[in-house]
């Protein structure tokens, strides 16, 4: 069965929800197509004691406050209430349980979006903002296909009494890396395995919370070509407990192990030493598998745009790709102004500007 309507959104999760208000400002009211059983994203499926870096004041979406203590720091399932209450007052059409296979070219003009439901639905217009915790990035290194331990990425984590009493190997030197060792050493025996040494920076300076410098001084606002000049390896935002727990021995950081052995890893120096678990937290890549019949990716899998806006198909856009714009694209603070660079050419090209002008 074949549908048609002006916009389709792929995913309901933050990135999803901003690109549906900014597109009903324009007035353009689009279908949002969400994977999942409800319009939360990918918060569903992070591990059980996530909190978010920002303090609630600065992990609000436009149009509604995030609930509670302005300087209290929010949990995983808080957000999930929060994106819940904010999907219901766009009043969208918002269709869960339908992930969405492959988007195609019309042979005259516009895409097919395909769903698992069976359904295609014709649009001049798409949004991808689905996106990159459906696609765990895992090195492969040595050995590994022969690990008789478990692997897992941060993304398949939940919670840390399900590895009490075990030796356990976090890769990684990021925030995630960091926070899940954290709470693992409290029952079981870790290392970080990082290629530099943890990169801190404090959540309070100058009596103010980490993010009140990124928004007033306009870092959150610096395009990502200037970023590498300044962030180098990752932060890990810490109140100074992490830090604490390296110095003080309670979580080990090592330089990386080198290659896996049957049952454990292979260390720079030689030793070998056997593992139980090994977790990676080594990030994620966007998660746009369905764009690929369209010829939207590169080899890699990776989306060929300008600051949103697809190279190689007018009236595709993407929302929420890390650094797309600037230090906090991907964020429940600054998606919103993403999506208000993205959806005003949309919906031109919605209008159909091209023929407005005679082309």
């Amino acid at each position: 069965m074949t549908s048609a309507t002006d916009v389709v959104v792929i995913g309901a999760g933050q990135s999803g929800l901003a690109a549906a208000r900014a597109l009903q400002a324009q007035g353009i009211s689009p279908v949002v197509l969400e994977a999942g059983p409800e319009p939360a994203g990918s918060w569903p499926h992070y591990y059980d004691s996530l909190t978010l870096f920002s303090p609630a004041r600065y992990s609000a979406m436009p149009g509604l406050e995030f609930p509670g203590d302005p300087d209290h720091y929010p949990h995983r399932d808080e957000v999930m209430a929060y994106l819940r209450r904010y999907a219901a007052g766009l009043r969208a059409d918002i269709r869960t349980h339908t992930p969405v296979t492959a988007v195609k070219a019309h042979e005259l003009a516009g895409f097919l979006v395909r769903t698992v439901t069976g359904q295609t639905i014709h649009a001049p217009d798409v949004v991808a903002a689905t996106g990159s915790f459906g696609s765990p990035y895992v090195p492969t290194l040595p050995g590994q296909d022969r690990f008789t331990g478990r692997l897992l990425h941060v993304a398949g984590y939940r919670r840390p009494h399900q590895h009490a009493g075990e030796r356990i190997v976090v890769v990684g030197g990021g925030n995630s890396a960091v926070q899940v060792g954290y709470e693992l050493a409290q029952v079981a025996t870790v290392t970080l395995a990082t290629r530099h040494r943890v990169n801190f920076r404090p959540q309070c300076r100058g009596g103010q919370d980490l993010h009140y410098w990124l928004a007033t001084s306009g870092f959150d606002l610096l395009p990502p070509q200037w970023l590498d000049h300044y962030l180098g390896d990752r932060w890990v935002v810490d109140t100074g407990k992490y830090r604490h727990a390296l110095e003080s021995g309670q979580l080990d950081r090592r330089p990386m192990f080198t290659a896996f052995g049957a049952d454990g890893v292979v260390w720079p120096d030689g030793t070998r030493e056997q593992v139980d678990t090994v977790v990676f937290a080594t990030g994620y890549r966007p998660h746009l598998g369905y764009l690929r019949p369209l010829g939207a990716l590169d080899a890699q899998g990776m989306p060929r745009h300008s600051g949103g806006i697809s190279a190689t198909h007018p009236g595709l856009v993407y929302l929420g790709l890390e650094f797309q714009r600037s230090f906090a694209s991907n964020t429940l603070r600054g998606v919103h102004r993403d999506a208000e660079h993205v959806i005003p050419p949309l919906a031109a090209y919605v209008r159909n500007a091209p023929a407005a002008v005679g082309l």
